[in-house]
């Protein structure tokens, strides 16, 4: 039975390239993204390399939404066997020092990095739980080895989705249900932020070196993660 992997927060970095490495392995790609002409170009680069996909626009803030298209994909490609929740702000969003962070510099963060993973796991995992089979995608930019302050809003935000994804992998281990979660320390290839750093570079702090790397090589991460399924929790791109 051909397999489907949902990619919620589809963009041209880690989503095209996530999209693409599964579907050269047959699976069929559902893209989920807010703007629905965006989403369809993404179906139609799919389409040209000959991988099956669709797209579904949602808004993956909006709880009612994200159910919602959960319940679209799976009418139309059946059970969802791979969840990647990559959805990302923009680097606008950032709040640039700790002693800046308030209520208000968290909502952007909080709905997008800490809520709408949470609806996603809650949302598909009884289902997989049930099968005795399906795997939970995550992604960070965050690393507790390597603090970045300049990104100091996401920063706590980040902190307490990997709390919840660690415990989410202590909980359903044995179920059959594989969770991981990918830091990436890196600019994305062809991604947004990219685009963005290299037209505003002041939005990285003096000193601040950060590294790129194309979206296809993180695509092979995830693929590596969901066939070895032996780490929760793997980085990439963060100095040693």
């Amino acid at each position: 039975m051909t397999k489907t992997i949902a990619i919620f927060g589809f963009g041209p970095g880690l989503g095209m390239g996530t999209g693409r490495r599964f579907g050269r392995e047959g699976f069929r790609v559902a893209v989920i993204g807010r703007n629905p002409d965006k989403a369809a170009r993404h179906v139609e680069e799919l389409a040209a390399e000959g991988i099956e996909a669709a797209a579904f626009p949602a808004d993956l803030t909006d709880e009612a939404q994200l159910r919602g298209v959960v319940d679209d994909i799976t009418g139309t490609f059946g059970q969802i066997d791979v969840a990647l929740h990559g959805a990302a702000a923009d680097m606008t969003d950032r709040t640039p020092t700790t002693l800046d962070v308030d209520a208000a510099a968290l909502r952007v963060p909080l709905e997008l990095k800490l809520y709408s993973p949470i609806w996603m796991a809650r949302a598909l995992a009884p289902a997989m739980v049930e099968r005795g089979a399906g795997t939970l995608l995550f992604s960070s930019g965050s690393s507790d080895r390597y603090v970045l302050p300049y990104l100091s809003n996401f920063g706590v935000i980040l902190g307490a989705q990997r709390t919840y994804i660690r415990q989410l992998d202590v909980e359903l281990a044995g179920t059959g249900v594989y969770v991981g979660l990918l830091n990436i320390g890196v600019l994305i290839g062809n991604s947004k932020a990219e685009r963005i750093v290299d037209e505003h570079p002041e939005l990285v702090p003096p000193g601040v070196e950060i590294a790129r790397m194309g979206n296809d090589e993180l695509g092979e991460h995830y693929w590596r993660m969901y066939t070895e399924r032996t780490e929760v929790e793997v980085e990439v791109g963060f100095p040693e």
